[in-house]
């Protein structure tokens, strides 16, 4: 028996409405906002991700899918949405229309890690992206977007956590004193880690390793070193975060694992994953543009993931809504009724109601204890004598109760949705 690939998931029904509940949520927020749907090819050029991620992450050292197509070009499944959209900006000349350029996507992601709860090797994400505003303000929005996407899917609990992680004015004074501090204890660093101390020692600050991350906790911390120009934007998004209520925690331990970050970095956390609690990811990337070829263009975004958002949902009990059934079953006695049956459904759901029928030959008993496992709402047994004067009984299913009515689809549609008003 061949089996699903490890670190990926079959999404079945029920699992699936959810997922759509979920998908439709973030369309309507984003519609809100003034966000625009993009979608990127699911593979890209190998060097998009080495060079705008950063090649000291352990997402482009240890968990890209790589291979070699038959042109002998470097394709990389894409392990994240922000450097494909950033080069689609670049490539398709967005940078021209009227700025910001404020942008989301629902994809498929791909990374080579050790499966874990909410944690997979093919998974999801939400995401947006705002590209050519360097306020402050574009920041608040970002975050705020991404806290009412979570409130509008009913989750609670939430904690949101910000830093800022400097810009190239100030990082190389903080990497040095980075340096200083983790080569008195090199020899502990993972071989990951005492690689980086050279080339990108704040990597350092986001390993996995137990002693990586124990050594870190005494490590200067940037918040104690940003330029004047970081400082104040920082204090900025403060104030605006102040003045719209919202609820936020100042974390220095914030880094993000990709090259790509500046200034603002926050994520949304949530108790009721343990140990992996960060719900949501993001931050502004000011030089990413002009590192993938494109002019200066400031940028910020966050993304989240739909498995662990499910996650959440299911450990919270938050429901989205009822499974999908049926309007109305149509049993049929006989050939003459199969054939009605067969029209009369084929013309009820072009009306717009969810008919079934029987398809597996089963008597009316049959089909009947089978409209009752759907949880039909309503259900009519079409027979010889329904068929020949027009007229049949229609049952609704809760409670009972039967009216006759014509056989006309338009009928039988308006006794459905009178029921739902």
């Amino acid at each position: 028996m061949i089996k699903k690939p490890r670190g990926t998931e079959d999404v079945l029904p029920g699992q699936s409405e959810i997922r759509r509940l979920i998908e439709q949520t973030a369309h309507e927020v984003c519609r809100r906002y003034g966000y625009k749907e993009i979608r990127t090819p699911v593979f890209e050029d190998t060097a998009l991700f080495s060079r705008g991620v950063g090649d000291t992450t352990d997402v482009v050292q240890k968990e890209m899918y790589t291979f070699e197509d038959k042109g002998g070009r470097s394709i990389t499944l894409r392990p994240e949405g922000t450097a494909s959209l950033a080069r689609s900006y670049i490539e398709n000349s967005l940078y021209a229309n009227p700025q910001p350029t404020k942008l989301y996507y629902l994809i498929s992601c791909y990374r080579y890690e050790k499966p874990q709860s909410g944690r997979l090797r093919e998974f999801h994400q939400f995401g947006t992206e705002c590209y050519g505003a360097d306020d402050p303000a574009a920041d608040s929005e970002v975050i705020t977007l991404a806290l009412d996407f979570l409130k509008a899917l009913g989750v609670k609990g939430l904690t949101l956590n910000i830093n800022s992680i400097g810009c190239p004015e100030c990082k190389p004074a903080y990497n040095e004193k980075l340096r200083n501090y983790f080569a008195e204890r090199a020899d502990e660093l993972c071989g990951t880690c005492r690689d980086r101390l050279e080339k990108n020692p704040m990597r350092i600050l986001d390993c996995k390793s137990p002693v990586c991350h124990e050594i870190a906790q005494g490590a200067p911390k940037m918040l104690d070193h940003l330029c004047d120009d970081c400082r104040e934007h920082f204090e900025k998004l403060k104030s605006y975060l102040d003045a719209l209520g919202v609820e936020y925690t100042v974390d220095p331990d914030i880094v993000r694992g990709l090259d790509y970050y500046t200034k603002t970095v926050f994520e949304i956390t949530s108790d009721d994953l343990g140990a992996q609690s960060a719900v949501c990811g993001g931050g502004r990337y000011n030089g990413l543009i002009e590192e993938l070829g494109g002019k200066p263009t400031p940028g910020i975004g966050f993304a989240l993931g739909i498995e662990r958002i499910m996650m959440i949902l299911k450990s919270q009990g938050i429901s989205l809504g009822e499974p999908e059934t049926p309007d109305i079953f149509i049993a049929a006695i006989g050939e003459k009724a199969d054939m009605a049956a067969q029209k009369l459904v084929y013309s009820l759901r072009a009306l717009g109601a969810h008919a079934e029928r029987d398809l597996c030959l089963r008597s009316v008993k049959a089909q009947m204890k089978y409209a009752n496992k759907l949880n039909a709402k309503f259900s009519i047994v079409l027979g010889d004598d329904e068929i020949d004067s027009g007229r049949a009984a229609i049952k609704n299913m809760s409670t009972g109760e039967t009216l006759e009515c014509g056989l006309e689809p338009g009928e039988i549609f308006d006794i459905i949705k009178q029921s739902e008003g």
